[in-house]
């Protein structure tokens, strides 16, 4: 493994800001480090790193304990938020850099700066000063900076925050190649669902200083391990239920649950690709009114209401849309394809149901 955390946890003062994770990252892993504000997914990228010590529990970088080793000692580069670019340095001798420190001779650091501005489209950009470049021209000298020593280690703290959507569209997929040419392991921190998504390997989920989920992107999506991580990754409908019969029903819905006791309060959850909707008002099960249509791009999210009252949110691509004669305010038939038990009052559950429904229409699903 090049990176392993064994039970590590973090306290300020009072506060528990990473409580007792583990987890590990193999050789030449991408991974995303994602949660929300708070959650401890930098202060874990700060300890890996070594700018922060851990109050329990050990880090190890190729099977080494580095808890008291010191930062330079790491071989790890590190991309900040705010680049921290050295101002009164041109982009050659920012990148250049960690290569004198380490006492690189001047041929060989010649050849190493020239081959990263080549490979992050920095060329002919030596001179300038970071104050005359765009936000993202710094972050890419702030990532070949971080490569230049050859780190066996990369990691990028929300590297992609200060700049605009356009531009943190190119730097994920120069992200992705460079990882591909580099081949090094490399973390970062993001609360942003689609850049992990998109980027990485494989996502590690923090809340509140708690590791929620490890999974691929696809595993996190398709099978959440509670309703923190179904609710944080993507959407999904999640509602309250009360099972009676083998049956948890939420107003007119019913879901199949022959397994959990009658009286027992649990929490379904199922992605707007699920809710199947038809003009045919006769082809499944419940009705409703398409109250309101948001268009998303390639897909539009529809929000439905059925007749208690109950909002599902649904998704479907233009061309469905088109295809059915949609419009706000159509009365329209649906059904829930596949369903999850987020959680009852007991435990929390993650096996995924398929009802026994009726055959869907041909067309392709939504996300």
């Amino acid at each position: 493994m090049s990176i392993e955390l064994k039970n590590v946890s973090k306290v300020f003062g009072q506060v528990a800001a990473v409580r007792n994770v583990s987890f590990s990252v193999k050789d030449g892993e991408l991974v995303a480090l994602l949660g929300p504000s708070g959650g401890g997914k930098t202060t874990v990228l700060r300890m890996i790193a070594g700018l922060e010590v851990p109050t329990s529990g050990d880090i190890l970088i190729r099977g080494q304990r580095v808890n008291d080793i010191r930062v330079q000692n790491r071989n790890i580069g590190f991309v900040f938020q705010n680049y921290a670019l050295f101002k009164t340095m041109n982009v050659f001798k920012n990148i250049a850099f960690g290569l004198k420190v380490k006492k690189w001779k001047k041929p060989d650091i010649e050849e190493r700066v020239q081959s990263l501005l080549e490979l992050l489209d920095l060329k002919g950009m030596e001179k300038r000063f970071p104050h005359q470049l765009s936000g993202g021209q710094r972050q890419r000298v702030a990532i070949a900076r971080a490569l230049a020593p050859k780190p066996s280690v990369l990691l990028l703290d929300e590297p992609f925050g200060a700049v605009d959507a356009k531009i943190r569209q190119e730097l994920r997929e120069w992200l992705v190649h460079l990882h591909d040419d580099f081949n090094v392991t490399t973390l970062f921190v993001t609360h942003d669902q689609e850049e992990a998504m998109e980027v990485s390997n494989r996502i590690v989920i923090f809340s509140k200083g708690n590791l929620e989920q490890i999974g691929s992107p696809r595993e996190v999506y398709e099978q959440p391990s509670n309703e923190f991580v179904a609710r944080f990754i993507g959407v999904m409908n999640v509602l309250e239920a009360m099972v009676e019969g083998g049956i948890a029903r939420v107003n007119e819905l019913e879901f199949p649950t022959p397994d959990l006791k009658n009286g027992e309060k649990i929490k379904i959850g199922f992605r707007p690709y699920a809710v199947q909707i038809s003009t045919d008002l006769a082809l499944y099960r419940y009705r409703g009114v398409l109250r309101h249509t948001f268009f998303l791009g390639i897909l539009l999210r529809l929000e439905l209401e059925l007749p208690s009252g109950q909002i599902l949110r649904s998704r479907i691509t233009k061309e469905e849309y088109a295809i059915l004669g949609l419009k706000d305010g159509m009365e329209i038939s649906c059904q829930i394809k596949q369903f999850r038990i987020l959680s009852t009052e007991n435990a929390t559950l993650t096996a995924e149901i398929t009802p026994n429904l009726p055959a869907p229409l041909p067309l392709g699903e939504g996300i």
